[in-house]
């Protein structure tokens, strides 16, 4: 009985936001499990070089940023909001290890500018061919360069805001978004949900099943019946597309 109380008090002392460094210590080891699966999950998309311990490591601190922060008012459970502040800890490690190569960042802004130009030129989406055309290749060199953008996903949309502004959903310290914030955050997702239904029913399908079903790329794999690698080909492409379209309405 007396153990079910102190179940109760925690329970209690977590909603009202008071966590001491008995209960902060369990809550680390009842979460860790969450801080693997989520480093684990985005370590599938990145190169083989990276390593999961460093991205356990910040989520980690990202997990114990969340307990020094929460607070129950902001309306939301702590598991949600420790999600948060874990991948944006993972992203900002990320960030600091600058772990895309200079060759790669190129080819993507490469195929992101013609993107943008062959549908400025058509009045339309382009297909691969146009694309690969349009950057003075072969489809086959277009489809390896879409494969070496492994890991695209992950890059935070600050990093293609032309006034080098941080929104406040891409950073890992944020608290509280301003007034302007949450226009700014509403804004990106209607340009995303627009853009997302230009892509190919096969590109929605991914991104549906990644991002919000939350499958793996190996478990998006075995239900389309394709390779690992060419479903992470098409989430790159996909990836790539909509950075695109976020790009030319900033530059536009």
């Amino acid at each position: 009985m007396k153990s079910e109380i102190n179940k109760y008090q925690r329970i209690f002392d977590i909603d009202q936001g008071r966590i001491d460094a008995r209960l902060r210590e369990d809550l680390v080891i009842k979460y860790a499990p969450l801080v693997k699966y989520i480093s684990d999950r985005m370590a599938i998309s990145l190169p083989p070089n990276i390593s999961r311990d460093e991205l356990i490591s910040a989520g980690t601190m990202g997990l114990l940023d969340a307990l020094d922060k929460f607070d129950s008012e902001m309306g939301i459970k702590f598991q949600t909001y420790a999600e948060h502040r874990i991948k944006g800890a993972i992203l900002d490690e990320l960030r600091r290890m600058d772990w895309i190569p200079r060759s790669i960042r190129k080819d993507i802004h490469r195929i992101e500018d013609a993107i943008a130009a062959v549908k400025s030129r058509l009045g339309r989406e382009p297909d691969d061919f146009e694309v690969a055309q349009e950057i003075g290749i072969d489809i086959d060199s277009y489809c390896r360069m879409i494969s070496r953008a492994r890991g695209i996903g992950l890059l935070s949309l600050d990093q293609i805001m032309p006034d080098g502004s941080v929104p406040k959903f891409a950073k890992q310290a944020s608290d509280t978004p301003s007034p302007f914030d949450e226009l700014k955050i509403k804004e990106v997702k209607k340009i995303i949900s627009e853009a997302l239904l230009t892509l190919s029913k096969k590109e929605q399908l991914v991104i549906s099943l990644y991002y919000y079903d939350e499958l793996t790329l190996n478990e998006i794999a075995k239900v389309l019946g394709l390779t690992e690698s060419r479903i992470s080909q098409i989430h790159a492409k996909a990836i790539i597309t909509l950075r695109a379209k976020l790009r030319s309405y900033y530059e536009g």
